[in-house]
């Protein structure tokens, strides 16, 4: 039976280096995320979830939610239901947690 998961925004960061750089004038943290805000899901990207982020971690979700505990032969997060991953946007990247939740 497919679980839900909680997915929690860790961290919003910013890379004011790269932005100098490549960014766009006034570019900041994410505007799409913020710390503490947290969203149910089990295969499909909840709603005013960013669409690059989900792209970045949906099969994790989809993994925690089908069963899966752990992952890369248990040597990267300890706690198993749970992954840590980010979006792909490489200047002002959100940190996620993912948790497999049991309802009911």
């Amino acid at each position: 039976m497919m679980k839900k998961c909680r997915i929690t925004v860790l961290k919003r960061n910013f890379d004011e280096e790269l932005a100098r750089e490549y960014g766009v004038k006034g570019l900041g943290k994410c505007p799409l995320h913020a710390e503490g805000q947290a969203y149910l899901a089990d295969w499909a990207r909840p709603d005013g979830f960013c669409d690059e982020a989900w792209k970045a971690i949906y099969q994790y979700v989809f993994a925690l939610a089908h069963g899966s505990s752990t992952f890369f032969h248990d040597d990267w997060i300890a706690k198993p239901g749970v992954a840590v991953c980010s979006c792909n946007d490489g200047i002002r990247p959100v940190i996620f947690k993912v948790e497999r939740i049991d309802e009911g």
